[in-house]
């Protein structure tokens, strides 16, 4: 983990100052996947996109191949060869949903209901107190993800989240804001990206070594 987070800030100096933060965001989700929990993202346009490259780190190998055990080479071994070659490309997962993905749900439940409350919904129907919500917001006040972490709230998710320096709502919201020292979103969002990177392979390290 140390060696992961001395990389990180080695390359990004200036965010030096969230290497806490950092660290309360890893042993939050390693104890939610030690309990069985799944992770739930959420955020808008470019942060939408974020969520979704989360999912694509965690649901797979991203720097180790995660090979299966031999225990569980066996569940598929009544598939004969079939069973085999499924053995050699399933890799180890980290349970994690995009909650942008859901465009059906999404767009029905803007239209019939309230677009605010499109995250907040989907919390609701998926989140566990087993679970993490992650949200990215560069003001930390958008209002469908702030619905999302207060409804996570009271189901007892453990809550994190990738604002910019202010922290917005979110900062006083969540169990752990990761508030990178800018203001502008393209230099936000562009600090975010290697964050989670480092979060992803922490987590990797932690349940694939």
């Amino acid at each position: 983990m140390n060696r992961t987070l001395d990389e990180l800030i080695a390359k990004y100096p200036e965010l030096e100052v969230c290497s806490a933060d950092i660290e309360a965001a890893f042993e939050a989700a390693r104890s939610s996947f030690a309990r069985g929990g799944k992770m739930l993202l959420a955020g808008n346009g470019g942060s939408a996109a974020d969520c979704e490259h989360v999912v694509g780190e965690l649901m797979k190998g991203f720097m180790s191949p995660r090979r299966l055990g031999e225990s569980e080479r066996e569940r598929l071994a009544v598939w004969g060869e079939e069973g085999a070659y499924m053995a050699d490309r399933l890799q180890g997962a980290l349970p994690a949903i995009s909650l942008v993905s859901q465009s059906a749900l999404a767009t029905a439940y803007i239209n019939d209901v309230a677009a605010d409350m499109v995250f907040a919904q989907q919390v609701y129907g998926y989140g566990k107190p087993e679970d993490t919500l992650v949200v990215f917001s560069t003001s930390g006040s958008s209002v469908n993800v702030v619905r999302a972490v207060q409804v996570a709230k009271s189901l007892g998710l453990a809550t994190i989240a990738f604002t910019g320096s202010g922290g917005g709502k979110l900062a006083s919201l969540c169990e752990v804001t990761i508030r990178v020292p800018y203001d502008r979103t393209p230099d936000i969002q562009e600090r975010h990206l290697p964050i989670y990177h480092a979060l992803c392979m922490m987590l990797e390290e932690a349940f694939f070594p």
